[in-house]
């Protein structure tokens, strides 16, 4: 049974309960994950329950829902008008996409993570390259820590046809690899490095690679002037589309029993990068996710990985952090996405695991 939310939480509480206690009509569907219960999986459903009450009462929209537990989905629903079926915007996850292509590449000997961006684009360098541009490295673009100060990407996108080529004519401030900034059009720049050594668009180059595998299908992806699809923004596939991809790196890369990316490359994209501020007491870090870096903590561009058995990341369409406060309550901290710097919303709800 799949929930369709036309009217606040507090009144579809009782559905989702029994939605949740329910077998799925679309478990056994070709490439559908799993269904299952909360209880069968080890979850309490009034956590659940009292997550998503805890949701209404702040400033933010839901337009899906899916909670999965060893892999198989235990709850979901979305928000009219949006729907099972539609594909939504992914605005900045869709990083975690391209850096997957970035994987994939450097898996395939294509590319390293060493590379410098330079190297890519002689035809689109500028007349004098700076000391700290020939020095940025592809890890650099993965780790949002390019050199650039402030952001570049709404300049960039905006009026101008070759983003590559402005992008290179920028002046690069810090060295790169040392400091984080928020940098949406770095992550374009990946999808340009694919593109340049596959002769792919990103989303051609990920079809057999991954959303063939993971059996995703009639995604787009939108694409700058030149064909290059955005990295950093753009892509649209459907709510379950995320949550396979979620459970993919919470696999470690594998997919029915199949290793379809490096394990190495899972634990590498998802271990700490850069203390965005070093000194700074615990307390006060753990009061912004921006202050404590944990954006940086996966690398910005891939999902956090979850902690061992207890995984269980609901891929709601919001951008945030999550933490363990024990082993057996969970504390979330949400935020709109793509308004990472100017509000952070947190709810704290206890799934209690059995």
């Amino acid at each position: 049974m799949r929930l369709l939310f036309k009217t606040s939480l507090t009144s579809i509480v009782i559905l989702l309960l029994l939605a949740v206690s329910c077998t799925n009509d679309r478990s056994g569907q070709d490439n559908n994950l799993p269904r299952s219960t909360p209880e069968a999986e080890g979850i309490n459903s009034d956590g659940i329950i009292a997550f998503l009450k805890a949701t209404e009462k702040e400033k933010h929209e839901f337009h899906s829902f899916m909670f999965l537990r060893h892999g198989k989905v235990i709850a979901e629903g979305w928000w009219s008008p949006y729907a099972p079926d539609l594909k939504h915007t992914l605005y900045s996850t869709s990083k975690s996409f391209t850096s997957t292509a970035v994987g994939f590449a450097v898996t395939e000997n294509l590319i390293d993570v060493s590379d410098k961006v330079i190297s890519f684009f002689p035809e689109d360098l500028p007349d004098t390259i700076s000391p700290f541009l020939a020095d940025m490295e592809i890890k650099d673009l993965l780790s949002m820590s390019a050199g650039l100060d402030p952001d570049p990407t709404g300049i960039i996108s905006a009026n101008n046809d070759n983003w590559v080529k402005v992008f290179l004519a920028l002046p690069v401030v810090n060295d790169p690899g040392t400091k984080f900034l928020y940098n949406s059009i770095a992550t374009y720049m990946l999808s340009a490095i694919v593109q340049k050594v596959t002769g792919q668009p990103v989303i051609d180059y990920l079809t057999p690679r991954l959303f063939d595998p993971l059996g995703i299908s009639g995604i787009d992806w939108e694409r700058d002037p030149m064909g290059i699809n955005t990295g950093g923004w753009g892509l649209r596939l459907k709510t379950e589309d995320m949550a396979k991809f979620g459970q993919l790196y919470l696999q470690k890369g594998k997919w029915n029993d199949e290793q379809i990316l490096p394990e190495e490359w899972v634990n590498e994209a998802t271990t700490f990068k850069i203390d965005q501020a070093p000194g700074v007491p615990e307390p006060i870090k753990n009061s912004s996710d921006w202050i404590k870096g944990t954006t940086t903590r996966a690398g910005p561009n891939l999902l956090l990985a979850a902690r061992g058995h207890l995984a269980g990341i609901p891929p709601v369409q919001t951008a945030g952090i999550y933490r363990w406060r024990d082993e057996k309550n969970l504390e979330f901290t949400l935020r709109y996405i793509e308004s990472p710097h100017t509000e952070i919303i947190t709810c704290k709800s206890i799934l209690k695991i059995f």
